[in-house]
């Protein structure tokens, strides 16, 4: 019951704000041009719509059309940008992880320098200890030209020795609290594709703001994040984006979940705050946030409609989490970024 009523508050949110968009598109100044949720217990009001730094963003000869999608974002109402120090690093194992700039981190710095003000403001560490995380923290800082984060984030938690290690003495969460008690950071979060009961203990065992979570039409079939997860995050309050929509584009498909509108509609009838979505081109963030001004909650049977066009892919529009098989650690983090 009180994960329904979660679920029915969310989608009056949603409700209400394309409701005013219907009743007076261009007539108030002050209206927002995408519907608002909370961002958690935060008290940011976001948009339905967050553009993600990943796609063309993460991509160093993607220079100009990376500018140009980040501020057309801001123009049409986005006010989250999410990054992270992995996106768009280069590849150098002699070299520390702080020690590589990353392009995406580049890229959204060159338009915060004069638009920081506009958005709340998104980054994450992929190293688990205190020293490495804060390093990362001061090359976040000044790639993204600005003296703070609004939300400072644990990247991609796989598995229960990462927690482990996170937590331990000298671990990353020791990095996370000193930022937050120094001001260089707002917020505080953490995020996960691969499997979500290790997500599940990690909340547990703190209280972050928000979360980062996989949520698309094929997640039931397989470790599913909403099950669970999703439950014991909107339980503590936390602000819940949605992230992995298209999947990289592997669950778009004729026979399948066919377009983005169902793919952002699914998500969006869950109990999240935003969605993430990193874009190729203009066009198709405008197609998004188009997308996302006009939603309107599914039903039950779309919801499940959606569940079952999926059954015969799984294995691709969930490409990112853990395999069926998987007994072994995967090494290399980045490749599930």
């Amino acid at each position: 019951m009180a994960d329904d009523l979660t679920r029915r508050e969310f989608v009056k949110l949603g409700v209400a704000g394309a409701a005013a968009l219907a009743v007076s598109p261009g007539l108030d100044a002050a209206a927002p041009p995408m519907p608002e949720r909370p961002l958690g217990r935060t008290g940011h009001k976001v948009r339905l719509f967050s553009l993600g730094g990943q796609a063309s963003l993460e991509q160093a000869d993607k220079h100009d059309v990376s500018i140009a999608i980040i501020n057309r974002a801001i123009d049409l109402g986005a006010n989250y940008i999410d990054t992270a120090a992995a996106y768009g690093r280069p590849r150098d194992t002699a070299k520390q992880r702080w020690e590589l700039d990353g392009i995406s981190q580049t890229f959204i710095g060159e338009v915060m320098a004069t638009r920081r003000k506009e958005v709340f403001l998104a980054s994450k560490t992929d190293d688990r200890t205190r020293d490495g995380s804060l390093r990362l923290l001061e090359q976040s800082l000044r790639l993204l030209k600005t003296d703070h984060l609004d939300l400072w984030q644990l990247h991609n938690i796989m598995r229960d020795d990462q927690v482990e290690q996170i937590f331990a003495k000298d671990g990353a969460i020791e990095a996370l609290l000193k930022a937050r008690d120094q001001k260089m950071v707002r917020f505080l979060g953490i995020t996960g594709h691969f499997e979500p009961t290790v997500l599940e203990k990690a909340i547990a065992r703190f209280e972050f703001d928000t979360i980062l979570m996989a949520l698309n039409p094929a997640d039931r079939h397989r470790l599913p994040f909403q099950d669970s997860l999703l439950p014991a995050a909107n339980a503590k309050k936390m602000g819940v984006i949605g992230m992995k929509i298209p999947a990289r584009d592997r669950l778009l498909r004729p026979d399948g979940v066919s377009t983005m509108k169902d793919a952002m509609g699914y998500a969006l009838t869950l109990p999240v705050s935003t969605v993430i979505i990193g874009c190729k081109t203009v066009e198709q963030l405008e197609e998004n946030i188009s997308i996302a001004k006009a939603f309107k909650p599914l039903s039950t049977a779309e919801m499940a409609r959606l569940e079952g066009l999926t059954a015969s892919y799984v294995s691709d529009a969930q490409w990112f989490k853990k395999p069926p098989a998987a007994t072994d650690p995967i090494e290399d983090d980045q490749n599930m970024f």
